[in-house]
């Protein structure tokens, strides 16, 4: 008897050792590939989803924000609907800049007064409210309480004005 001989030729074949093929462990590659992909892409998503925080979540409702706009343009009032295709702003307010057109003495340089206006007093007289198209907005900031405009808003509104 050749001592060569492999178990399976001397009919002697381990049912505990499984003959392994070329195409089963091909199978295997891949199925071992496929779960680990699976897992990699519900992680990343499931990540994502928490780290995502909303424009929405992100205004703070009891403070003014303020809005810039790609037309250079400044509003400050309470934003909502962030996170669709028109934002919408309200109780709002703009800078007003009023500038002397001609200076009484030539050596004073004037300098323009900036004053906080309300909206709806214009000529057209618009509403109090705004539907401002979200690519028009660069970025907005929420106030805080103890800032130059949001005192102004709050002496504005302890006046009685409306």
């Amino acid at each position: 008897m050749d001592v060569r001989k492999s178990y399976s030729e001397q009919g002697n074949v381990s049912p505990a050792v499984p003959e392994v093929t070329g195409s089963n462990n091909l199978s295997r590659l891949l199925s071992i590939v496929l779960i680990v992909a699976s897992f990699t892409f519900i992680g990343y998503y499931a990540l994502r989803a928490v780290n995502t925080v909303t424009a929405d979540a992100a205004v703070k409702g009891k403070q003014f924000q303020a809005v810039f706009l790609t037309n250079g343009q400044v509003y400050f009032g309470k934003l909502t609907k962030t996170d669709s295709s028109y934002v919408v702003l309200k109780n709002i307010y703009y800078l007003q800049v009023q500038q002397q057109v001609q200076p009484t003495d030539k050596t004073s340089s004037a300098s323009p007064q900036v004053s906080l206006a309300k909206l709806g007093g214009e000529l057209h007289g618009p509403e109090d409210v705004m539907y401002i198209s979200r690519s028009q907005v660069l970025f907005w900031e929420n106030l805080k309480t103890d800032g130059k405009v949001a005192q102004a808003i709050a002496d504005y509104v302890a006046q009685g004005k409306k």
